[in-house]
């Protein structure tokens, strides 16, 4: 927080408002920040947001051992006063598919209220190609998640209103997109991840015509994407031309 300009040397005091972890280990006097606070004083060690999320998390489904060497994914605004923060447990060479993980949805007192519902550990894994991006509509309070298995829509209560499989052949091609944002628009922002082209899928307040509406921007990408393809002979998906247009996808 502060009322000066921001410049590249700035440090403005941050406020932190939740946890990770109630005792992170190999934490010392080093890796406090005196620009990073909790209630007036520097934040770690044992000065930190009580309960951490890792405690919240504790159920009848997970012990507090599930989440040992779990790590936080980018949080995204759901509203003024909520947001959802991605957290998942520790990842394995030989894979993670079915490791627990959670959409929850925090509070700006660093208190879990909910989830983001309707997700199975194995089934719908986001550790298959390590996919935990969210995108929000704080405007509507609507999230909304893509990953191998399919494209995710909630609302501000965390309930599943619409999942596109990417196991049917209408929606296969989602599997090559990552998901970065939403637009103020309400459009979702797909960067395909070796053509380098953003496709814009319009989010309908209806999330029931969610399929309709990615099938739509899907069937407009390809078509587009040829032309552009001609137009400007990319080399290895790579845009090199300086005078390109932008183009609206």
């Amino acid at each position: 927080m502060t009322d000066d300009a921001l410049t590249a040397t700035s440090q403005p005091m941050i406020e932190a408002l939740a946890s990770l972890d109630p005792e992170p280990a190999h934490q010392s006097e080093v890796d406090m920040r005196a620009h990073v606070a909790y209630q007036g004083a520097p934040v770690g060690l044992a000065h930190r947001p009580r309960p951490a999320l890792t405690e919240q998390l504790t159920d009848e489904a997970h012990s507090r051992w599930d989440w040992d060497a779990s790590r936080l994914w980018r949080p995204v605004p759901l509203a003024d006063d909520l947001f959802v923060v991605p957290v998942y447990a520790r990842t394995f060479r030989g894979g993670s598919r079915g490791q627990p993980f959670v959409f929850a949805l925090v509070n700006d007192q660093g208190k879990m209220t909910g989830r983001l519902h309707g997700m199975h550990e194995w089934d719908d894994s986001p550790f298959t190609g390590f996919c935990f991006n969210l995108a929000a509509d704080p405007y509507r309070g609507l999230a909304f998640h893509l990953n191998r298995y399919g494209l995710y829509a909630w609302d501000k209560a965390g309930i599943l209103r619409a999942k596109l499989d990417t196991g049917s052949k209408a929606f296969k091609p989602l599997t090559h997109f990552t998901l970065t944002a939403c637009s103020p628009a309400g459009e979702l922002l797909l960067v395909h991840n070796k053509q380098h082209l953003i496709l814009r899928v319009p989010a309908p307040d209806d999330l029931t015509e969610l399929a309709a509406a990615a099938e739509e921007a899907l069937h407009g990408y390809t078509r587009q994407r040829t032309v552009l393809k001609k137009q400007w002979a990319p080399v290895n998906w790579h845009w090199t031309q300086t005078d390109a247009l932008l183009h609206r996808l």
